[in-house]
């Protein structure tokens, strides 16, 4: 079984598109400089300035770590671990076989139980429904090969 690799929804990834994601974060960056070194000199700087600043440095930033290609999502899924990123900021959390105590797999969520008694809770989207599922037969097949015991549930509505 080799990596298998799974984005949570559809981005373009192109040169181009990175570029103008780069550009654009240094945009609001500079917006942002130019907001604080203009309007720190008048004694008008109430809250609305400070929040504006916050957020076009903060959207800034976030542009350029999407650009560079740090705030995909995905999970990757390999005969001894699986590694899940399911937040664009925070670093990718990786799983082996070994910590991993059980599996409850529901139609739209994936709940991981974790030897040291954490649970990781992945939540599926509608949208792609056929990633999902290649999602679900993987970790079935990840499961039966490291002898983990998965348990499907399904839900009445």
């Amino acid at each position: 079984m080799e990596i298998k690799h799974f984005s949570f929804g559809t981005s373009e990834n192109n040169r181009f598109v990175k570029i103008i994601r780069i550009v654009f974060g240094v945009v609001c960056i500079a917006v942002a400089i130019y907001w604080f070194s203009f309007n720190i000199k008048s004694l008008k700087a109430d809250g609305t300035l400070w929040i504006t600043i916050i957020f076009l440095t903060g959207f800034g930033f976030y542009q350029i770590w999407s650009g560079l290609g740090r705030a995909t999502r995905f999970i990757e899924i390999t005969p001894d671990y699986i590694r899940l990123k399911k937040n664009p900021i925070l670093p990718p959390l990786k799983m082996s076989s070994g910590e991993i105590e059980k599996i409850e797999l529901f139609p739209l969520n994936l709940i991981f139980f974790l030897k040291s008694k954490k649970r990781i809770l992945l939540r599926f989207g509608t949208t792609y429904h056929e990633i999902n599922e290649k999602i679900k037969d993987e970790i079935l097949s990840f499961a039966e090969s490291n002898n983990i015991p998965l348990e499907i549930v399904e839900e009445k509505i």
